[in-house]
Formats: C-alpha cells, sequence, structure tokens
C-alpha cells in the first residue's frame, strides 16, 4: 500500500552548490550523503519533514557507481525518479505484478531500505520504498554518510 512520496530524485552537476542552496538558504537540513567505495561524496539526502526528502547526485559520480546517462544537463532534464513510500512491499509488488505491472524484484539499498523498481507508460522511473529499522532516512539525528561497497 502507498503511504506517500519518499523522495524526489534530482541530478546535478555541481551537489555541493545544490546542497548548500537547499541547506544553507532553505534552511532544510542534510540527512546523509552517499559515498563510493572509493569516498567520493556522490549524493545527499535532504529532509523535508518527517519521512520526506530531496535526493540529489551528481550526474557523473552517480553513473560511475550505477551506470547511467550521461547527456547533457539542462534547465528542465534533472528529473531521476520519484520514490513512494510503501508498507507490505512484496504484497504490494504481487498485486502490481498481477494487474500487468513491470516491476523489478526487491533489494536491499545501502541505505538499509527494501527497494523495487518500476516505470510510468511515459518511462519515468518510479522507485517503491519500505523503510526497515535499518533504513538510514529513519535513523534518529543520523546525519552521516552511507558508503556503498562496490
Amino acid at each position: 500500500m502507498i503511504r506517500r512520496l519518499a523522495h524526489l530524485c534530482l541530478t546535478t552537476n555541481d551537489l555541493e552548490r545544490i546542497v548548500a542552496f537547499y541547506r544553507d538558504k532553505l534552511g532544510l537540513a542534510v540527512k546523509f550523503r552517499f559515498a563510493a567505495a572509493d569516498q567520493a561524496i556522490f549524493g545527499a539526502y535532504i529532509a523535508i519533514g518527517d519521512t520526506t526528502f530531496i535526493e540529489f547526485f551528481d550526474q557523473h559520480l552517480a553513473a560511475r557507481q550505477w551506470g547511467g546517462d550521461l547527456a547533457p544537463l539542462t534547465n528542465g532534464n534533472r528529473y531521476g525518479h520519484l520514490c513512494l513510500e510503501v508498507t507490505g512491499l512484496a504484497a504490494f509488488r504481487e498485486s502490481l505484478l498481477s494487474r500487468g505491472v513491470e516491476v523489478g524484484d526487491i533489494r536491499v539499498g545501502f541505505d538499509g531500505s527494501h527497494q523495487a523498481w518500476l516505470a510510468d507508460p511515459d518511462g519515468n522511473r518510479i522507485e517503491l520504498m519500505e523503510y526497515t529499522h535499518e533504513s538510514a532516512q529513519l535513523a534518529p539525528g543520523f546525519d552521516g554518510v552511507v558508503r556503498s561497497n562496490r
């Protein structure tokens, strides 16, 4: 069952500039940052309130981490994906499959949350996320770095 929008993911070519804007100008807190195995910081989670966030990734460093498109970024094409917080992810995934929706397998992200991926009819990526007791998003006062092991 869908509970709420968990986060919106946007791509940038200047991670520190965008984080500084949301942190210093809008007054939002950085919940955590993403670090690659080589310790390069390639993403940040900005807390909006409750369990809603904006997720930013540096385009080139994220592509180095996971692969992906390196087309030039211009205003208006920085959307990465939207993430819906769900409960009962396994059962919800099965219900989507039974309705003919193509949904990827459930996996654990390195933030500790369970996730599955799909796309809408226009190809916009959608992440379904179920928080766990290990989710960095829910760790009280956590403002550290979640690290990749690859």
